[in-house]
């Protein structure tokens, strides 16, 4: 019998693949590129765009166990961070502290319930403060992960250093990149994808 494997993505825009024109984001290129090497899934996108980790983790177990039901590889890859960190009424959307223990409870909650979790790192956009402030939780998260032994995959650097995303990102909205953008990420997560898909 064929395996039932189901992930939920959860996360924000990015998750959501906001700016690509072919509406695939990285998301539909890791779940294309795993179907055509042989690892047929389901794939729910749950991004949503402005959301923070407060609000992601809100919604976080109701919309992923309808789709992760009992019998079948379950799994869930997150992605969050860029909203977290921006900057509104002189203050980041969610404090850096707050943001870290909404990552910790969301891997609780995910490892209560036998669901493996791939994390993957808030992106950087065309903005140099906010980016800062993105990459200072990125290094945070990295450590919760560790710590929890979750894979955790480093695109942020690589991605800040992409000729390729930053074009993309300057040529859309200042924050989401366009399909030459998505398709940077989604090869940067594609190696640990695969690795975590064959657990």
């Amino acid at each position: 019998m064929n395996r039932d494997l189901r992930v939920c993505f959860v996360g924000d825009s990015f998750v959501a693949g906001v700016g690509d024109p072919d509406f695939r984001g990285w998301v539909g290129r890791l779940a294309s590129a795993a179907h055509a090497e042989g690892i047929p899934l389901t794939a729910y996108n749950l991004g949503v765009r402005r959301q923070t980790s407060a609000e992601i983790l809100r919604r976080f177990r109701a919309e992923c166990a309808p789709r992760l039901r009992e019998g079948v590889d379950a799994r869930v890859v997150l992605s969050f961070g860029v909203n977290d960190a921006m900057h509104e009424n002189g203050g980041p959307r969610v404090a850096p502290e707050e943001s870290v223990a909404n990552l910790g409870e969301l891997l609780a909650q995910a490892g209560e319930r036998g669901w493996p979790v791939l994390m993957v790192a808030p992106p950087p956009i065309a903005d140099d403060e906010h980016d800062a402030r993105t990459a200072a939780l990125d290094e945070r998260f990295a450590q919760v992960c560790a710590a929890a032994e979750v894979p955790y995959v480093r695109v942020h650097q690589l991605l800040r250093d992409s000729a390729v995303w930053a074009a993309d990102v300057r040529a859309g909205d200042g924050a989401h990149p366009g399909a030459a953008g998505y398709e940077e990420m989604a090869a940067l997560i594609a190696p640990q994808w695969r690795a975590w898909l064959s657990r």
